[in-house]
């Protein structure tokens, strides 16, 4: 577990995908991509890291994902396999707002 930071850039230590933080709180949280804990964008994956299987929905290139609270936003830099997640908590592909229309 880490403290976020907002404009961090982080990667996954299991797939291809990379995130930068646009909201978070300031509490330590357990995020993960694929099952395993994210890294921080300069650091060298483990060998032996492995994607589980039942978080390989895939994280896709321009979404957002916030958890069930809205406690944190993630941009999607770079698309993967692995699912982004708070400990085993699946985050949400963010949905966007409805511009008012202009009559």
């Amino acid at each position: 577990m880490s403290i976020l930071k907002v404009g961090s850039k982080l990667k996954s230590a299991v797939c291809e995908a990379q995130i930068m933080v646009i909201r978070t709180v300031p509490e330590p949280l357990d995020l993960r991509c694929g099952g395993a804990p994210m890294l921080p964008a300069a650091e060298p994956a483990p060998a032996d890291a492995a994607l589980d299987e039942s978080l390989a929905e895939g994280t896709l290139i321009g979404k957002r994902y916030i958890d069930a609270t809205d406690r944190i936003e993630l941009l999607c830099t770079k698309g993967g396999k692995g699912s982004l997640s708070l400990g085993t908590e699946r985050l949400l592909v963010k949905q966007p707002k409805a511009l008012p229309s202009s009559d």
